[in-house]
């Protein structure tokens, strides 16, 4: 079954949803961040997607303090992603801030011995984030893409204890305009090597919800799909969204 998860993109303090990752294209959506958790939770949310944009633009975590309250305040297990780098990072996000997983991307490509390490010494904490244009790599924050293929660095890692293959597409992210097939079936080759996937970036109607959990239903390895701008301007309604997710009908 796949798990939706509403996504809560922080900066300077507030919710907002950037465009492709542009930071000069941005839309605040509440100035409480922590009032916009509980609403997903109530609305049957089980898990939450933190991004610290100021963090993944800095390279270290900004949003430390906020992420705690949403943590404390929700209840729910929430999973954190942006510039987390280091060791004192993580264990930062995962003491101080309560979320119980860590996302790492950038330093997962440039510094693959050491995430493999964390990997080891946080088991089932750490989860990749894969960030890409055009099925290339993409860091620091999405200002930079790299020469690494998406598929080729989740192989990488295929022997390491990871929480979840984080995949987004920012092409699709925040454009409000679907899944492309190119980005579905990356995620279906990604669950087909064994690695449990969530599906980010492009996710905006129940359509692309639909042809989501008939991947799941070939590769039940695709475990969840995250959604942001959507949520926020009404196209999916987490409540429904999670009905349908659970039913056992396409």
């Amino acid at each position: 079954m796949i798990q939706l998860l509403p996504a809560i993109d922080l900066l300077e303090g507030r919710c907002v949803r950037l465009r492709q990752g542009n930071y000069d294209d941005s839309t605040i959506f509440a100035d409480d961040p922590v009032e916009m958790a509980a609403r997903w939770r109530d609305e049957g949310a089980e898990r939450l997607h933190l991004v610290d944009l100021d963090g993944a633009r800095a390279g270290r975590p900004v949003n430390t303090e906020v992420v705690r309250r949403i943590s404390e305040a929700t209840g729910l297990p929430c999973q954190l992603g942006g510039g987390i780098r280091n060791e004192d990072s993580i264990r930062a996000a995962l003491l101080d801030a309560g979320v119980d997983r860590v996302i790492i991307g950038t330093k997962a490509l440039r510094e693959p011995e050491w995430f493999r390490e964390m990997c080891q010494k946080y088991p089932g904490q750490l989860a990749l984030g894969l960030d890409a244009r055009d099925s290339m790599v993409a860091v620091d924050g999405w200002l930079e893409v790299s020469g690494i293929s998406v598929l080729e660095l989740a192989r990488s890692f295929l022997s390491v204890p990871l929480s979840a293959v984080i995949y987004t597409n920012i092409a699709n992210d925040g454009m409000m305009q679907g899944i492309d097939a190119g980005t579905l079936n990356d995620f279906r080759v990604l669950a087909s090597m064994g690695l449990p996937v969530i599906a980010s970036g492009g996710v905006t109607t129940m359509a692309d919800l639909a042809a989501l959990k008939a991947i799941s239903e070939e590769e039940p390895n695709l475990i969840g799909a995250i959604t942001g701008r959507a949520i926020y301007e009404g196209t999916i309604r987490v409540r429904e969204a999670i009905r349908f997710l659970r039913s056992s009908d396409s």
